[in-house]
């Protein structure tokens, strides 16, 4: 829906560029932006044995440092999510492999997958704390995923996109969990080497996702490399991010608030497009 509305309706009505709007919008994607980097910092020592709290806050600012140098040039971000989505699946051919998994034993674990969608409704309800956390998170992702794809992904036709942002990732997460599956099902350790290429691989992963909003918030406020120079844009968003992530970790600062934040800014947007619908309508008439 958030995908349709920047493609196609934002051009016409511009409601984002309108001042209060347009500085909550990216209020929004900064803080978003600075929450998936505070939740590596709070999983990383279930993914990395005995890491220690500086060595883990330290990996976290070189995140952010590395992200923050992808975003410069959209390239960077281009080849970053190429290579982390090829690592993925090659990690994941890796592991079965290393399992020791016959294709009908692997097959069979993948069949499991039937099982979410015969209980969906264990899933949904009844509402849980742990339900009502990730749809916020949800709320506060949903409103930046239309503006990432209409800036940088356009010239996409529909099926191509469908392809791209839902098909091809579920079709590669299933395939990652039921090999994760088989290892728990099986008993099967882990090495040392394939634990250190599930962290690499999950590194750039994060590092993909906050260059991609880094990215945007910088182009939506234009202020790009181009016209901050490198050294202060590196530096500035960097001080940035870091501080926001420290802000989530010492404060009461909740991702629930920015998912509010965002559904009170559907609700105007909603408001302001049923008051000026007649214009709207049209304009598309007209084409």
């Amino acid at each position: 829906m958030s995908t349709f509305y920047f493609c196609i309706v934002e051009p016409k009505v511009g409601l984002f560029q309108l001042g209060p709007i347009r500085w909550i919008n990216n209020l929004v994607i900064i803080a978003t932006c600075a929450f998936t980097a505070y939740l590596f910092l709070s999983y990383a020592p279930n993914y990395i044995e005995g890491i220690t709290p500086l060595q883990k806050y330290s990996l976290v600012g070189f995140i952010i440092l590395m992200a923050v140098w992808s975003s410069t040039e959209i390239r960077y971000l281009k080849i970053l999510s190429i290579a982390s989505s090829g690592l993925f699946l090659l990690l994941n051919v890796v592991m079965l492999l290393a399992s020791g998994a016959s294709i009908d034993e692997y097959l069979g674990t993948l069949g499991n997958i039937q099982g979410y969608f015969e209980n969906i409704d264990r899933f949904l309800s009844p509402i849980s704390d742990y339900h009502s956390w990730y749809l916020f998170w949800w709320f506060a992702w949903s409103i930046m995923i239309g503006q990432f794809v209409a800036r940088f992904v356009g010239g996409l036709k529909v099926w191509q996109l469908m392809l791209a942002l839902l098909v091809i990732p579920s079709i590669a997460i299933a395939l990652w969990f039921a090999t994760l599956y088989y290892y728990f099902a099986n008993d099967i350790p882990v090495s040392w080497i394939l634990n250190s290429a599930m962290v690499l691989v999950g590194v750039l992963f994060v590092i993909n996702s906050l260059d991609s909003l880094i990215r945007l918030y910088t182009d939506n406020l234009a202020f790009g490399a181009d016209r901050l120079g490198q050294g202060k844009y590196v530096l500035g968003n960097w001080l940035l991010i870091t501080s926001l992530v420290l802000l989530y970790q010492f404060t009461p600062f909740e991702i629930e608030w920015v998912g509010l934040t965002v559904i009170g800014l559907y609700l105007a947007i909603f408001t302001l497009l049923f008051k000026s619908r007649r214009e709207l309508i049209e304009s598309f008439s007209s084409e």
